[in-house]
């Protein structure tokens, strides 16, 4: 567990503010810190914020190769549009590809276990090297995000901060617009959020902003912040 309680006390005391989070952590953290982003829906204000903190932090993408093309294409459009000058695509190992998923319809059957081959286990090796991991976790998003803090200590060794832990989804879209930020495409068809193309439907409104992932099963997550 992450257990330097002078750090934890200085990163708790700028919470309330992005980006005096994100730079105290590069500050404090250097070289230490890491930054996961789907590139998703809501994914342009967390970016925004991490370029204007430090734009060489590393962001991790999770390059499934079950993507929606829109969303590769608004990854490269993105980070160009925000200056980021690390972002690094995280894929899955190729020979387990061809062993445990060699039609690449293991999504179908056992979405935990696609999940685990293409998001858990490489994100894991991605983020050996790195005590903090920034996320773009919201307790809006799903009931099993509710009681989400900004600065968390998790059991998997890592500390993960969450600067928009206490961000509506209105106060994210006013942001986004007033910063003048690219919207996800997909967006505009009924997508709040949005993930592999394969396990991703649109919702209606009102409806939980993550009740389009995995539709129709007791899966809300992908495993990625739940390991540990």
């Amino acid at each position: 567990m992450f257990t330097n309680t002078k750090i934890m006390v200085q990163l708790r005391s700028v919470e309330h503010d992005p980006v005096r989070l994100l730079e105290a952590a590069s500050r404090l953290l250097p070289d230490d810190v890491a930054v996961l982003s789907s590139f998703g829906a809501e994914s342009a204000l967390l970016l925004a914020f991490v370029a204007e903190a430090d734009a060489d932090l590393p962001v991790l993408f999770l390059e499934t190769g079950k993507h929606f093309p829109e969303t590769l294409l608004y990854r490269a459009e993105l980070a160009r549009f925000l200056g980021l000058r690390h972002v690094i695509d995280v894929t899955p190992d190729s020979s387990q590809i061809a062993d445990r998923d060699p039609t690449g319809e293991l999504w179908a059957f056992d979405p935990d276990a696609c999940c685990a081959l293409r998001k858990v286990e490489p994100l894991k090796s991605a983020t050996q090297p790195f005590s903090t991991l920034v996320t773009g976790r919201k307790r809006v998003q799903a009931a099993t995000r509710t009681t989400l803090q900004v600065v968390e200590e998790k059991s998997d060794r890592q500390l993960r901060l969450n600067p928009l832990a206490h961000w509506t989804a209105d106060q994210i879209t006013a942001e986004m617009e007033r910063r003048g930020l690219p919207p996800h495409p997909l967006v505009e068809h009924g997508y709040p959020s949005i993930g592999c193309a394969v396990c991703t439907r649109p919702v209606d409104n009102g409806q939980d902003a993550r009740s389009g992932r995995w539709t129709g099963l007791s899966k809300t997550e992908c495993g990625i912040h739940t390991a540990g």
